[in-house]
């Protein structure tokens, strides 16, 4: 039976201690009143998830443009003139559990749609072998690529020359892959026992690789 690590935040917090991989990763926070006001005043976007959970399941965009607010749940956008109310919706909205808040990348795009990348890396008779590399494009609407949620998956390299052709597929690649066998170390002396971890990464328009999130329970 493999290890599982359910929270979001404690794989970060591991990660996090390598320098270069902390290079990769968005800021997060413990969800808060004051620390989402303080990451939207310095990222002007955010993603707020449940600590526990995957599918998409919970994640909402927030925004702050200009003195406005707004957070987007699914397809739905409800806009505000002030924190405070924004806040206070948000509160009524969100799933009872803990949460913590992601600095929002501005994912390269297909067709105006946000794609992400999922890498599966599994543990088979004592060695670790890449089963999947595999693009997530968002259903036309959302903010979230999950394929539960009606987003479509292509290959990794079709999806890195569509959204970005301006780099090199092969390499944006091995550079996953780089990222995911560091990871994989930094995590298995953590959490020993750990078998199988599927990596979501995103990349923004200048091609830069973000670790948006580690699952030990990849579907």
């Amino acid at each position: 039976m493999d290890r599982t690590i359910g929270s979001k935040w404690i794989k970060t917090e591991v990660l996090q201690k390598n320098p270069f991989i902390a290079n990769h990763i968005p800021e997060t926070a413990i969800f808060s009143e004051q620390h989402l006001k303080t990451m939207l005043e310095k990222h002007k976007m955010v993603f707020v998830k449940p600590i526990h959970g995957g599918g998409g399941n919970g994640v909402i965009r927030v925004k702050k443009e200009g003195e406005k607010y707004s957070y987007t749940k699914m397809a739905h956008t409800s806009s505000f003139s002030s924190y405070g109310a924004m806040y206070r919706s948000l509160m009524s909205i969100k799933l009872k559990r803990k949460y913590l808040i992601q600095q929002g990348i501005v994912l390269a795009r297909i067709d105006g749609r946000p794609i992400d990348y999922r890498v599966k890396f599994v543990k088979k008779e004592n060695q670790w072998t890449f089963t999947a590399m595999l693009g997530r494009l968002a259903r036309p609407g959302l903010v979230i690529t999950n394929v539960c949620k009606g987003g479509t998956l292509l290959k990794c390299r079709v999806a890195l020359r569509r959204s970005l052709p301006h780099i090199h597929a092969k390499t944006k690649q091995q550079e996953m892959r780089g990222l995911t066998r560091t990871c994989t170390v930094l995590l298995e002396e953590e959490f020993p026992g750990i078998g199988q971890l599927g990596f979501d990464y995103g990349l923004d328009r200048s091609g830069k690789i973000w670790i948006l999130e580690v699952n030990t329970r990849p579907q």
